[in-house]
Order: C-alpha cells, then sequence, then structure tokens
C-alpha cells in the first residue's frame, strides 16, 4: 500500500522508536480519559510514568553508564509519539526526564550523576525543573531567586526575596517533586556571577515538604490536567555546597569562583544551549498532536456526508468540498512539511550531542536557533490546525470523546512555554542579523541584555539538507518569472530564499538609520524595527522547512511515494506564497496574473490531491486506540442518515 510506503519514509531514522512506541503502548492503558477531575488526572499519569519502557524511550537520552541508551535523538522521537497519546503523559515525562534528568546530566558533574541519575530514570526520585519566576519568564538572565554562598558553613543561602521571584508553572512541583533544580543568581565573595543552577531537596520521601519551601499549587489549567503544575518559595534554605550543578562554574570551599568560561553572559548561554532538546521535544510534540486532529478530521470528512448536487440524491462527502479542502489540506500539507523539518532538526540535535571532543560552538548556536524557530512554527501550527479540525468536524468537533478539545486545550500552552513564540522570532532574527555584524558599528551590542543576541550566531543562509541539489534547483531557475512553471521547485526555492534576503537587508538598513537618527536608548532603536525583524524570522523559517522539505523528497526511493510527496510539496510552497502574495506584489516578485495563478493552482492541487488525502494521514499511522474519537467508530451508514439534520452550515 502506498500509505505504507509513504510511512516508512516518515517514520524516518528512528523508525525502531516509533514502531516500538506504536506496538508496546497500543491498547487503551496509557491514552488520555476525557472528564476526569484534577486530582484522577495526576494520580493516573503519575502512575502511568512508571509504566513507560525505558528502551526505547523518553530516558534513552541518558548515559548508557547509568541506564539510558545515549540515545537524544531517539529520547526526542519517543516523547513525539507519546504527545499522541497523552500529553499530559509527554510533558510530565518531558519534566522528569527531560528538563529535570537533562538539567542533572547537562550542568551537573560525575559526583550529581552517580547519586542521582539511576534514581531519576527509573522515576524512583520525582524531580522539578525550577527556572520561571512570577515575574521573569522569557528574560532567564534577570531571575530575582539568589543563591549566597557562606565560606563558614559551606552551604548557599537559597532565597525568594518577594512574591514575583517565586518560582511558577513549575511542573511536578503542586504533588511528586521531591527534589528540584533551582536557578538563581549565584552570589560569593559579595559578588554575583549570573544564573546557575542548584539541586534542592523539597520534599522528604514520604512527601512532606521540607522547612523554609514553600509549595503552592497553580490549580485547574486550561488543559494538562494530569501535569502537577505549582510554585515554590524558598525562605533562607541552606543548600550544601556540592549541589550547585558545576560543570560551568564551580566555588571551592572558601567561596572562591572558577570558570573555564570567564565571560558571564556567554557562560550562560553556554548553560542553556545544553538544554536544547526540551524545546526541540515541545515543538516535534505540537506537531504530532496537529497530525492526529487532521487524521480525525480528514477520516470524519470522509464519511460524513451533507447536501446533495442538483439532480443526484447521493449525498456529498465533506472532502469533495473545495472549501473543506482549502482547510485540511493546506494545514496536511504543513503537517508533512514540518515533519520534515523536525527530522533534520533531530538529526542535527543528536549529532551535536553525540560528538566527542569539545562542543562545535558553531553548530551549538545553529541548532540553538533552528530549535527556536521551528518551535513558533509547529507550535502555532498546531494550534490553528487543531481548530480547523475542530471545526471541520462541526459540533461533533467539540464533544470531548471526539479527542479535538482535549488536543486543543492541552497544547494551547505550547505557544508560550520553553519560550514564548515571539520571544523566540526574536531570537532567530538576531541570529540572522550577526551576519550582518559589521555594518551595525557602534550597535554591535545593542540590546544584549534584554533581546538574548548573543544567544544565536547561525550565518545567513546556511543551507539544510541536499544543499547541492537545492542550489542546483535555484540556479536552473529562467530569468523571467512568467516563463517559470507554477510548480517549479527551484522558483519556489529562490521566492523563499529572496524575500527572507530582501527582508533581512531591509531590517539592517532600517537599524542603521535609526542608528544613525536616534543617539539614545538601544531599546528604541529596536523596537521601531521589531515587527521588520519578526518578519524576517518568519520567512527564514518558511525557507527552512522548504529546504527540508525537498530534502526529504530526495532521499525518497519509492517512485510513487515520491510522486506524491513532490505534490504535497508544491501545495506547501504555493500555499506558503500565496499567504504572502501581498508581499510579493509590493515588492513586484510576481504580477498580478501570476498572483492569481498561485491561487488557481493551489485549488487545482487540492483537486489532484483529493482522492489521497486518507493516504496521506494514513501514512501517519496512529493507532485508532490512541486517536480514541468516537466520531471514526460510527458506521458510514449513520452519518447518512443523520446528514443535514443538526443545523450545520452548508458547505455549499
Amino acid at each position: 500500500m502506498l500509505s505504507s510506503r509513504l510511512q516508512e519514509v516518515l517514520d524516518g531514522p528512528w523508525a525502531h522508536v516509533r514502531k516500538a512506541a506504536r506496538a508496546e503502548l497500543g491498547g487503551d492503558k496509557f491514552v488520555a480519559v476525557p472528564g476526569e477531575t484534577i486530582d484522577e488526572a495526576r494520580e493516573r499519569v503519575t502512575r502511568l510514568l512508571r509504566d513507560l519502557p525505558a528502551d526505547p524511550g523518553v530516558a534513552a537520552g541518558f548515559p548508557i553508564a547509568y541506564g539510558g541508551q545515549g540515545d537524544p535523538g531517539g529520547s526526542v522521537v519517543a516523547a513525539e509519539m507519546l504527545a499522541q497519546i497523552d500529553l499530559s503523559l509527554m510533558v510530565k515525562a518531558g519534566v522528569q526526564w527531560g528538563l529535570f534528568g537533562g538539567a542533572v546530566t547537562a550542568l551537573g558533574t560525575a559526583y550529581h550523576h552517580d547519586r542521582y541519575l539511576r534514581d531519576i530514570i527509573s522515576a524512583e526520585l520525582l524531580g522539578c525543573f525550577a527556572m520561571t519566576e512570577t515575574g521573569h519568564g522569557s528574560d532567564v538572565q534577570q531571575l530575582r531567586t539568589t543563591c549566597a554562598y557562606d565560606p563558614a558553613t559551606q552551604t548557599f543561602d537559597l532565597h525568594t526575596p518577594h512574591e514575583a521571584a517565586r518560582k511558577d508553572y513549575i511542573g511536578n512541583a503542586a504533588r511528586d517533586g521531591r527534589l528540584a533544580v533551582v536557578f538563581a543568581q549565584l552570589i560569593t565573595g559579595g559578588k554575583r556571577y549570573g544564573v546557575h543552577a542548584w539541586l534542592v531537596p523539597i520534599r522528604d520521601e514520604d512527601g512532606n515538604v521540607l522547612p523554609g519551601v514553600t509549595v503552592g499549587d497553580d490549580g485547574h489549567k486550561a488543559g494538562l490536567l494530569g501535569v502537577d503544575n505549582g510554585r515554590l518559595s524558598f525562605d533562607h534554605v541552606r543548600v550544601p555546597r556540592e549541589m550547585l550543578l558545576d560543570r560551568y562554574g564551580q566555588v571551592a570551599p572558601d567561596g572562591t569562583y572558577t570558570s573555564s568560561i570567564d565571560n558571564d553572559v556567554r557562560r550562560f548561554f553556554t548553560m542553556l544551549g545544553t538544554l536544547v532538546r526540551g524545546r526541540v521535544v515541545v515543538g516535534g510534540s505540537a506537531a504530532n498532536a496537529a497530525k492526529e486532529a487532521l487524521t480525525i478530521a480528514v477520516r470524519y470528512g470522509e464519511s460524513r456526508r451533507q447536501f446533495t448536487a442538483p439532480g443526484e440524491t447521493r449525498e456529498i462527502a465533506l472532502n469533495d468540498y473545495l472549501a473543506h479542502q482549502r482547510v485540511l489540506g493546506v494545514h496536511l500539507a504543513r503537517a508533512y512539511a514540518l515533519h520534515f523539518a523536525q527530522d533534520e532538526l533531530v538529526g542535527a540535535l543528536h549529532e551535536v550531542q553525540t560528538a566527542d571532543g569539545p562542543v562545535d560552538e558553531h553548530r551549538q548556536r545553529e541548532l540553538e536557533s533552528r530549535a527556536a524557530g521551528l518551535k513558533a512554527a509547529q507550535t502555532w501550527h498546531a494550534t490553528q490546525a487543531i481548530q480547523a479540525a475542530r471545526e471541520a468536524c462541526g459540533g461533533a468537533g467539540y464533544l470531548a470523546e471526539n479527542r479535538l478539545p482535549g488536543l486543543k486545550a492541552d497544547t494551547d500552552v505550547f505557544t508560550t512555554f520553553e519560550g514564548d513564540n515571539t520571544v523566540l522570532l526574536q531570537l532567530v532574527a538576531k541570529g540572522l542579523l550577526t551576519g550582518y555584524r559589521d555594518a551595525f558599528g557602534s550597535l554591535d551590542g545593542w540590546g544584549r541584555a534584554t533581546f538574548v543576541a548573543e544567544q544565536v550566531r547561525s550565518m545567513v543562509f546556511e543551507r539544510t539538507a541536499a544543499r547541492g541539489r537545492i542550489q542546483r534547483l535555484i540556479d536552473a531557475v529562467p530569468g523571467r518569472a512568467e516563463e517559470v512553471a507554477l510548480t517549479d521547485r527551484g522558483w519556489h526555492l529562490a521566492l523563499f530564499e529572496d524575500r527572507e534576503k530582501h527582508l533581512l537587508e531591509g531590517a539592517v538598513r532600517r537599524l542603521r538609520k535609526g542608528a544613525g537618527q536616534k543617539k539614545g536608548r538601544q531599546f528604541d532603536i529596536f523596537n521601531d524595527v521589531q515587527d521588520h525583524v519578526l518578519e524576517t524570522a518568519r520567512a527564514h523559517i518558511d525557507r527552512v522547512v522548504l529546504e527540508a522539505f525537498v530534502a526529504g523528497i530526495d532521499r525518497t526511493a519509492d517512485d510513487e511515494a515520491r510522486a506524491l510527496l513532490s505534490k504535497v510539496c508544491d501545495l506547501y510552497a504555493l500555499s506558503t506564497i500565496e499567504a504572502n502574495k501581498g508581499w510579493h506584489l509590493e515588492h513586484q516578485r510576481m504580477v498580478p496574473a501570476r498572483s492569481k495563478a498561485v491561487t488557481g493552482m493551489v485549488n487545482e492541487l487540492l483537486r489532484q490531491l483529493r482522492p489521497r488525502l486518507t493516504t496521506l494521514v494514513d501514512a501517519f499511522a496512529i493507532p485508532d486506540e490512541w486517536l480514541n474519537a468516537a466520531i471514526l467508530r460510527e458506521e458510514p451508514g449513520r452519518q447518512d442518515v443523520m446528514a443535514g439534520h443538526d443545523g450545520a452550515a452548508s458547505k455549499g
């Protein structure tokens, strides 16, 4: 079957992880349960966390010496698969093994690894990742929690100075966490050395909160009921010196601070860079949730019929309406494009985190930039695609038994956790702007503290995979756009690249102009062009995603699968161009007639792909038990009988 051959392409390098998840997490044991109380959801998710397989599983990223598999790429893919079963369980696993365990692994040393990693992997020791504060989320460098060293006692004094400095929205804090990785300002010898992390006990083995620690419960949220988010405050809690996670900064018994990285800002971003896996997981998991919603909506649209054509008696399937295809087909094409971009990102992460020798700083920064951009693109895509799927299923899509309300509620927060999407786009744009650093002159350090300019050093227009082929396709495009077929891949690539380049150069010009006119606040100079740099980042992400899709097609051996993927890629490229047609017209990249032709070709591609809609979603290979939607279990005949009698608006 074509769907099976497509599945082989989509399953990619970690096919064994995906297949194991479908086999070992089958049935209804792990699936989300609609209608639970918050206590029921928390109890169930905590219990199931310990039943999750470790090989392969989310814990696969830990070192082999401690019971992991040394497979960071596999751990990301395992989390993505878990997102299609129960997003609360995925987030709980991500907090335990990705954030908490990942921080101990990346920021700690042999002492911490030997003492804690085995119990973290087995989930005997549940923990938290306490970074975000009520008053400081995205601007982590300015956290207010302090941890001051006292040589007389050889302990740190961990303190929350005011309510806005409490740790907030912390997974595992409200109920289950016994140990927390707490980020705070390190002070020793009367001097601050920036944000560092400590392992801090918050409960004893019986679950009692320890003295000096105050735990609050964030309570009922819009979704993710199974995750016990809470608040943590510390009243001069004494933390032993050895509990500092000191891979990048050490404090001697006498209080002397040493680090292999002299610059405080660079050290801070190096520490955060080691934790990039969480951001990769969030983006991939959101994209997988969108695939689930689209699968439900497409399958429902195949069986659900409504209204008859003149002179006919049989009602028309929802998927036959262009308006329906316009919604689901375009989102489906984007889901495929993002899948290939995520695969490429996971491969890059695995390569960086398993490399021998010193970290390649350039590759690390490139990874961070790509992870930030894709996380924003994937989570916004999930929000839009799940809503579109909900509406495509009409009233049935609003029922909890049909999974879509749960997916919508559980993924909503993904746009702001593991990095607020707007801040992440700024991070991507500033990474691009560093390629023009010489153009800034006196603005070399603008916005460093506020907008994390130093976090990314990716170079402009670095290619994704299939670099040579992509360049050859671009080089083959004729000089006159009107002479190029609308489905010419080189034209798509060239147009995406041209838009990114033009936006980037325009942002540079505006920044330089602002620097000449405003000799005052550097914030004002950047803030005046913030809309421009955000659009630059979006254009960059669109280009990266398209190139990844082209590379994925290039790797596809099966001719029929390759042809279908090529058509889906056409739809992704042209629908993106269509969405930005105003820019292309304003900047004379297209004449009005060609702009109209793009819309016509999008409609034609949707018509051509109509018979393959179910094939495309079947290739995601999501087990029916995971979809867990009642509308997919109803008989098609019942849909025919009920068609047209629920007050739904006409698709005609």
